[in-house]
């Protein structure tokens, strides 16, 4: 994380995560990390940015649907889920978006 994604060309598909966080830490930053590991393995999987300040995003961008069902049916993902609801999110929202367009700058 800290870092642009470099995604294919479009379209592709974006998952953002916008949160709100309870005080403390209680788990969340190693849990965060190992959800970036396992999900850069997944299947479909393209990319993650993140940013956390008062309001957290983090955006995921994924080759199809079925990738992103599957990811939300992962395992570890699904005891990351509860927990985010039990100990770490006062409120969350994710939308999943289809990517039909993207241009940039990068600077030499």
């Amino acid at each position: 994380m800290g870092e642009i994604a470099q995604t294919p060309k479009p379209p592709y598909y974006a998952v953002i995560f916008t949160s709100e966080r309870t005080d403390g830490n209680n788990g969340y930053a190693k849990m965060a990390e190992e959800m970036v590991k396992i999900a850069s393995v997944q299947p479909g999987f393209l990319g993650v940015e993140s940013a956390r300040e008062s309001v957290g995003i983090t955006v995921s961008y994924w080759e199809s649907l079925e990738a992103i069902q599957n990811w939300k049916q992962n395992e570890r993902h699904i005891i990351a889920q509860k927990l985010g609801k039990s100990d770490w999110y006062l409120k969350y929202k994710t939308r999943v978006s289809k990517v039909e367009r993207d241009y940039g700058f990068e600077e030499d």
